[in-house]
C-alpha cells in the first residue's frame, strides 16, 4: 500500500514538471461550431485554431489562450487559408468584436469587422481593461466605425503588423482611433498600418512604449501622446493628416527618423513637452488648404508651445507655411543641426528674450539666408536673424501686411539694422550652414507597406479632398 502510494505521489510530481506547451492542445473550430462555446471549454495553454469563414457574434477570451485564424505555407511563406478574407469575426454592429479577460493572450491571423460604434462604451474590434500581462495582436484585418484595438491597464504588450481601417463617411470626431494604449507599459507598436479613423495611434498615461515602423495616413492625428513619459517613436510615416504628430503634456520622449507629409495645420505639435529630443523627422508640404484658410491658421513644420528644455537637431522641414514656430515660454530649447527649405516664413518666435539657436559651433540651414562663407567652413560669415521687429508687428496685427512695402516700413527697417539696439529680442543663429546637414532622407523614411509612388499618388488624389473639422 506504501509502496503504491509512493508511486502516486511520484508520478504527480512528474505531471507537474511537465512544460504547459507540452500538454497544450490544438482546438480546431469551423463556422459549424460554436465559437464561444469552444473558447469556454478550453484549457490555459491551448491553441485554437477558427478555419476559414465568417463567425458571427460578440466574443469573450477567459482563458490563456492562442487564437489564430487558419494560416497555411505557401513555398515558405505563412498566409491566411482562402486568401483575402480567412476566418472573419463579424461583430453584428454592437459591442466588441474579441474581448480579452485574463493574461497571455495572443490573437492573430483574423479578420475582424462590423464592431460597435458607440464611443462611450469604448466600442472596438479587439478590447481588454483587465489588468493584464503578455498581450500580443498581431497579423489581424480589423475595419469597424468604433476604436480598432483598445488595449488598457495593460503590461508587456505586442501590437504587431495590423491593419486597422476605420469609416470614412463619419466625421473624423464620430470615429474611434485606430491603436489606443491607455495606462499601458512595456508594449511595442510595430509596423501596423492604420487609416480613415480618428488618430492613428493614441497613447495616453501610459510609460515606456514604443511605437515603431507604422503607417499612418488620412487621419485627424497621426500620432497622439497625452501625459506619457520614456517614450519613443521611431521611423514611423504619417500621411494626409491634419496633424503629423502630435505630442502632449508629456516628457522623455524619443522621436527620432519619423516622416510627416502633407499634414494641413501641423507637421509635428509639441505641447508642454520637456526633456525631449527631436531629431532626424522629415517633414514636408504643411499647407493650410484654401477652403479652410482663415485669419491665423498657417501651415506648420514644428509648432512648440509651452514647451522648454528640449533639444531639437537634424530635423528637416520643407515647404511648410511657417517652418517652426515657438511660443508661450518655449525657452531653453537646443535648436541645431536642422535644415528649414522652401518655407514664406522661417521662424515664428513670439517672444522678447533672446535665443542662440546653434550648439557647439553648429548652426542650422536656412535656405533664403544670403550671407557669404569667405574663409570656406561650411559656415556663414554673419549669423542669421530670421525676425525683426516688423515681423513682430505683422504677427500681432496681421491686417498690417498690406503695410510692409510701404516707405515707412522700409524706413524701419533700416533704422533697425543701423541701431541694433532698437531690435527686439529674437532667433538667432550665429554660424548657419551654408549647405543642408545630412538628415533623413526621403527614401529611408519611407517604411511599411506602400511604395513610394503608391504614397505619391494617394497624397495627389488626397489633396483635392477637404479633412474633416477637429
Amino acid at each position: 500500500m506504501a509502496k503504491h502510494a509512493f508511486a502516486v505521489f511520484t508520478w504527480f510530481i512528474l505531471l507537474l514538471s511537465v512544460p504547459l506547451a507540452v500538454l497544450a492542445k490544438n482546438i480546431h473550430v469551423t463556422p459549424d461550431d460554436d465559437l464561444q462555446a469552444s473558447l469556454n471549454r478550453v484549457d490555459d495553454g491551448d491553441v485554437v485554431i477558427i478555419a476559414a469563414g465568417e463567425y458571427i457574434g460578440n466574443f469573450i477570451v477567459n482563458k490563456r489562450i492562442t487564437v489564430t485564424g487558419e494560416v497555411e505555407s505557401v513555398t515558405g511563406k505563412i498566409e491566411r487559408v482562402s486568401g483575402e478574407t480567412g476566418a472573419v469575426i463579424n461583430a453584428n454592429g454592437i459591442g466588441h468584436g474579441i474581448e480579452l479577460r485574463n493574461s497571455n493572450i495572443t490573437i492573430q491571423n483574423l479578420t475582424i469587422n462590423n464592431w460597435g460604434s458607440d464611443l462611450t462604451e469604448q466600442n472596438s474590434g479587439i478590447y481588454t481593461d483587465k489588468k493584464s500581462t503578455n498581450i500580443t495582436v498581431q497579423g489581424n484585418t480589423l475595419t469597424g466605425d468604433g476604436f480598432g484595438i483598445w488595449v488598457q491597464r495593460s503590461q508587456n504588450v505586442l501590437i504587431k503588423n495590423n491593419q486597422v481601417t476605420g469609416n470614412a463617411a463619419l466625421r473624423t470626431s464620430d470615429r474611434g482611433n485606430g491603436i489606443q494604449l491607455s495606462m499601458v507599459t512595456k508594449a511595442l507598436v510595430e509596423g501596423n498600418t492604420v487609416s480613415e479613423t480618428r488618430d492613428g495611434l493614441y497613447v495616453i498615461s501610459s510609460q515606456d512604449n514604443e511605437l515603431r515602423n507604422n503607417t499612418l495616413h488620412d487621419l485627424r492625428f497621426g500620432v497622439h501622446y497625452m501625459y506619457s513619459h520614456n517614450n519613443k517613436v521611431v521611423n514611423n510615416f504619417s500621411y494626409n493628416a491634419r496633424v503629423g504628430y502630435a505630442l502632449m503634456s508629456s516628457r522623455k520622449l524619443i522621436v527620432s527618423g519619423n516622416r510627416s507629409l502633407n499634414t494641413e495645420d501641423y507637421g509635428f505639435l509639441l505641447n508642454f513637452i520637456t526633456f525631449s529630443e527631436i531629431s532626424n523627422n522629415h517633414i514636408k508640404d504643411v499647407w493650410t488648404k484654401p477652403e479652410n484658410k482663415v485669419l491665423g491658421r498657417d501651415g506648420k513644420g514644428l509648432f512648440i508651445y509651452n514647451s522648454g528644455y528640449n533639444t531639437i537637431k537634424y530635423n528637416t522641414v520643407d515647404t511648410a507655411e511657417i517652418g517652426i514656430h515657438l511660443t508661450a515660454g518655449s525657452e531653453n530649447v537646443k535648436v541645431h543641426g536642422n535644415n528649414f527649405i522652401n518655407n514664406p516664413i522661417q521662424v515664428k518666435y513670439v517672444s522678447n528674450k533672446r535665443q542662440e539657436w546653434s550648439v557647439d559651433g553648429i548652426g542650422n540651414y536656412w535656405s533664403n539666408y544670403l550671407g557669404w562663407d569667405l574663409d570656406g567652413d561650411g559656415k556663414g560669415d554673419t549669423a542669421f536673424e530670421p525676425n525683426d521687429g516688423i515681423d513682430k508687428m505683422v504677427w500681432e496685427y496681421p491686417e498690417a501686411k498690406v503695410l510692409l512695402d510701404s516707405p515707412a516700413v522700409l524706413l524701419l527697417r533700416w533704422v533697425q539694422n543701423q541701431f541694433p539696439i532698437l531690435k527686439p529680442g529674437g532667433v538667432k543663429d550665429s554660424n548657419p550652414l551654408m549647405t543642408p546637414s545630412r538628415t533623413l532622407t526621403s527614401d529611408s523614411a519611407t517604411n511599411g507597406s506602400l511604395s513610394n509612388r503608391a504614397i505619391t499618388n494617394s497624397v495627389l488624389t488626397k489633396n483635392n479632398e477637404a479633412t474633416d473639422s477637429l
